[in-house]
């Protein structure tokens, strides 16, 4: 199934988190905080001015993205845990 977000929302999937501390020490899952790093798989078309004008996103599907601790909705797509949420919930980009 393909999913295509609507207006200027996002689909993000998490980045893995660490599993050890920078010390060694193994973080189990159920302690671990969810990342707040994720790569964008899908965007929507863009939000629409006053005007009515179409302002296209300034993500793109690829980015590697920053976002809050508890921005988003958690969904379930296809089996694979994903988050979609409105690109102004989106800190910034990564640059590699």
């Amino acid at each position: 199934m393909t999913f295509r977000p609507l207006y200027d929302r996002v689909v993000i999937k998490r980045l893995d988190s660490e599993a050890k501390t920078a010390g060694g020490i193994i973080i189990p899952d159920t302690h671990a905080e969810k990342p707040q790093q994720g790569e964008v798989l899908a965007v929507g078309p863009g939000s629409r001015d006053e005007t009515g004008k179409l302002v296209p996103l300034d993500i793109k599907p690829g980015d590697t993205v920053l976002f809050g601790k508890w921005s988003g909705t958690d969904v379930k797509i296809d089996g694979v845990d994903l988050l979609i949420m409105k690109e102004s919930d989106i800190m910034g980009v990564i640059e590699k």
